[in-house]
């Protein structure tokens, strides 16, 4: 993707394309070792206003049910222990403040919920650049994370998994947007 040169021009709504996009976390196991994993159902949208990027939005939904780490006995557990994916089957994100860092990079307050649980986040978040795809128009890459400690949210399933695992998860994200309007 190549960069717009100025923000005005990314100004209009936008749906996720989750063909081109990414959500995914990183957590630390008590070996020291890094477990990877993402989401493999999601959508999403943003509202992106180039003059005044604080009147931008944006929301993400995420089916918990879809936690992939390439490890059915790591992913059965995360499912139905960690994220409780059958009686709360949503993650979901919705900003409540966009604020320009400099000419790439936001900070994105919202409201991130989990198991039910809603607190505020920051998310940092990047221009990776814009191009124009004759067939679907705009399209926007966005790249950020936020780094949380997950008993806040009660992601947890027992005292030995709550030393075994790290309490801090580093969500990421790698977006693509499509303009729609």
């Amino acid at each position: 993707m190549t960069t717009t040169t100025a923000l005005s021009e990314l100004a209009g709504d936008y749906v996720l394309d989750a063909a081109r996009s990414r959500v995914g976390f990183v957590a630390r196991h008590t070996m020291g070792t890094r477990v990877r994993g993402h989401f493999d159902s999601f959508e999403g949208g943003a509202h992106m206003d180039g003059d005044d990027p604080s009147r931008s939005s944006a929301g993400l939904t995420v089916q918990a049910a879809s936690i992939q780490t390439h490890n059915p006995k790591r992913d059965e557990p995360l499912r139905a222990k960690f994220l409780d994916a059958d009686a709360h089957p949503f993650i979901t994100f919705l900003s409540t403040r966009v604020a320009q860092v400099d000419g790439t990079r936001f900070e994105v307050t919202g409201d991130l919920t989990v198991r039910g649980v809603t607190k505020p986040v920051t998310v940092d978040v990047e221009l990776t650049g814009a191009e124009h795809d004759p067939a679907d128009g705009l399209r926007v890459g966005l790249r950020g994370g936020v780094t949380i400690n997950r008993k806040a949210w009660g992601v947890n399933w027992n005292a030995a998994t709550g030393v075994m695992v790290g309490a801090k998860v580093t969500l990421e994200f790698d977006i693509v947007v499509v303009r729609r309007s």
